[in-house]
C-alpha cells in the first residue's frame, strides 16, 4: 500500500476507536462500554491491519520502533513519526467529533479517590500489555509462518481486560492519542494531564519493547534458553491476577469476562513460549497428564514458583494503586466451606480440562481458538460460582490475594484450602482427561510401532 493509503488507514482506525470511547463514555454506558471499545479495535484492525499494521496508538507505534532499533521487527523512526501524526489527528477529530455531538465532553483526569501517580501506574501497566500482546500475537517472525487469525482478537481484549479494572482508577486509555484527544476537546474543564499519562504509556510501551526481547530471543537471533518461558510465566500471571485485583476493588460489573479477556490475550501472546500456564493447577494437570515430555518435575516446579511470583508482585502493584485496599479470601456471603470446595474443586477442573484438550491433546487441539476456549472458562466459572467463592480456580489467585489481604487480618488457612481445592480439581482433570483421550495414547504407540 501507499503511504497515503497507510496514513489515511491509521488516521481512520484511531478515529473511529476514539469516537467510540466517547460515545461510551458520555452515554454512561458502564456495563458495555469496555466491550464496545474492545469490539471496535478488534474490527477495525482486521479491516486494516493488512493496509497499515493498524496500529492506531502512538505507544504501540513506538514499541515497533524500539524493537526495530534492537534488531528485531518493527517501524523505522519515520514511520512511527508519521503514524504518531495521524493517529493524534485522527483523535482529535474523534473528540471534537463525539463533543459536537453530545454537547459536551469527556474530561481527563483520574477518577474521584486516585492521585495521578496512581493512575499513571493503571496506564503504564495496561499500556505495556496492549503493546506486549501486539508485538507478540502480531509482529514476531512466529507468525509469518503461523499466519494465525486471532491477532485482532487478542489485542481488542487487552481493552476489555484493563477497561473495568485499571479504568476505575485512570479512565482507561493506554494510548496517547486517546489521553491527548480527551484532554484538548475538554481544555475549557482543564488541561493537563495528558502530559503524565503520555509519559506513563510510553514508559509502557519502552517495558513492552524490553521484555519482548526477553521472552523471543529468537526474533534477535539469538538462542532461545530457559530464561525466557520462566519470563514468560511471570509476565501472564503478573497481568491475570493485577486484572484479577482491580476489578474485585473497582467493583466491577463486568469483572468475570474482564479477567477471562486478561487470559485471552496473555495465552495468545505467550502460548508458544511457556506454554502459558499462569496457573499452578493447570501446570499439575499437565505434568499428571503424562503427555508434555517436556514439562519434567523440575521445570513444572520452576513454572509454579514463576507463578507465585507473578501473583505477588501484582497484588503489591493494586495493593499500591488503592492505598493499602485489597480482597479477602473466602466463602462469600452466606456461603458455606463446603459450598466453595465443590465449586473451586468443579470450575478448577473445567478450566485445567479445556486447557488439555484444546491445547495439549492431539486429537482435539485447536490452533486458533485454544485462547479464547481456555479463558472463556473464566466466564463460566467467574459467573457461576463468584458468589460462593469468589471464583479463584487458580492457587496463584489464591495465594496473590492472600499475600495482599495480610495487612488487613488475612487468614492464611483460607488460601491453603483454597490452593488444595484447586489443585485437586487440576489432578482430577489429568484423570479424566486420561480416560476421554486415550486414543491420544494409542496413535502415539502405534506410530512408534509404524517407525
Amino acid at each position: 500500500p501507499t503511504l497515503v493509503a497507510r496514513l489515511a488507514a491509521e488516521f481512520l482506525g484511531t478515529f473511529l476507536l476514539i469516537f467510540t470511547v466517547g460515545c461510551n463514555v458520555l452515554s454512561g454506558n458502564a456495563v458495555w462500554g469496555g466491550v464496545s471499545i474492545g469490539c471496535v479495535l478488534m474490527v477495525v484492525i482486521y479491516a486494516l491491519g493488512g493496509i497499515s499494521g493498524a496500529n492506531f496508538n502512538p505507544a504501540v507505534s513506538v514499541t515497533l520502533g524500539i524493537c526495530r532499533s534492537m534488531g528485531g521487527p518493527g517501524l523505522d523512526w519515520s514511520t512511527v513519526a508519521q503514524y504518531s501524526a495521524a493517529q493524534l489527528a485522527g483523535g482529535v477529530s474523534a473528540a471534537f467529533g463525539y463533543t459536537a455531538l453530545f454537547g459536551k465532553s469527556v474530561n481527563l483526569t483520574p477518577s474521584p479517590g486516585f492521585g495521578w501517580i496512581n493512575a499513571c501506574v493503571a496506564e503504564l501497566a495496561y499500556t505495556f500489555m496492549l503493546c506486549f500482546v501486539v508485538l507478540n500475537v502480531a509482529a514476531a517472525k512466529k507468525n509469518l509462518q503461523e499466519k494465525n487469525r486471532y491477532y485482532g482478537l487478542a489485542i481488542g481484549f487487552v481493552i476489555i481486560a484493563g477497561a473495568y479494572g485499571a479504568g476505575a482508577v485512570s479512565g482507561g486509555c493506554f494510548n496517547p492519542a486517546v489521553a491527548f484527544s480527551l484532554d484538548l476537546s475538554s481544555a475549557m474543564l482543564g488541561f493537563g494531564y495528558c502530559i503524565p499519562y503520555v509519559a506513563a504509556e510510553l514508559l509502557g510501551a519502552a517495558l513492552a519493547a524490553l521484555l519482548f526481547k526477553v521472552v523471543r530471543p529468537g526474533d534477535y537471533d539469538r538462542t532461545p534458553t530457559a530464561a525466557a518461558e520462566l519470563v514468560s510465566e511471570v509476565i501472564g500471571t503478573y497481568m491475570l491476577i493485577l486484572t484479577v485485583g482491580l476489578n474485585v476493588l473497582a467493583g466491577s460489573k463486568a469483572a468475570a469476562f474482564s479477567i477471562a479477556a486478561c487470559l485471552t490475550s496473555m495465552i495468545y501472546a505467550l502460548g508458544d513460549v511457556s506454554g502459558a500456564h499462569f496457573n499452578p493447577a493447570v501446570t499439575l494437570a499437565i505434568y499428571a497428564s503424562a503427555r508434555c515430555p517436556d514439562l519434567p518435575v523440575g521445570k513444572a516446579l520452576s513454572y509454579v514458583g514463576c507463578q507465585i511470583a507473578g501473583a505477588i508482585a501484582a497484588a503489591a502493584t493494586y495493593l499500591f494503586i488503592y492505598a493499602g485496599q485489597s480482597v479477602p479470601l473466602g466463602p462469600v456471603g452466606e456461603s458455606s466451606w463446603a459450598q466453595v470446595a465443590v465449586a473451586e474443586v468443579i470450575f478448577t477442573f473445567v478450566l485445567c480440562y479445556m486447557v488439555l484438550c484444546v491445547a495439549v491433546s492431539n486429537r482435539t487441539k485447536s490452533p486458533q481458538m485454544f485462547g479464547l476456549v481456555i479463558g472463556s472458562c473464566v466466564t463460566v466459572g467467574g459467573c457461576a460460582i463468584g458468589s460462593i467463592s469468589g471464583g479463584s480456580l487458580n492457587p496463584a489467585v489464591s495465594i496473590g490475594l492472600s499475600a495482599a489481604d495480610l495487612h488487613n487480618g488475612s487468614n492464611l488457612v483460607h488460601a491453603l484450602i483454597y490452593v488444595m481445592l484447586e489443585l485437586i480439581g487440576g489432578l482430577a482433570a489429568a484423570c479424566t482427561f486420561q480416560v476421554t483421550h486415550a486414543v491420544d495414547v494409542a496413535a502415539m504407540d502405534k506410530f512408534s510401532l509404524a517407525a
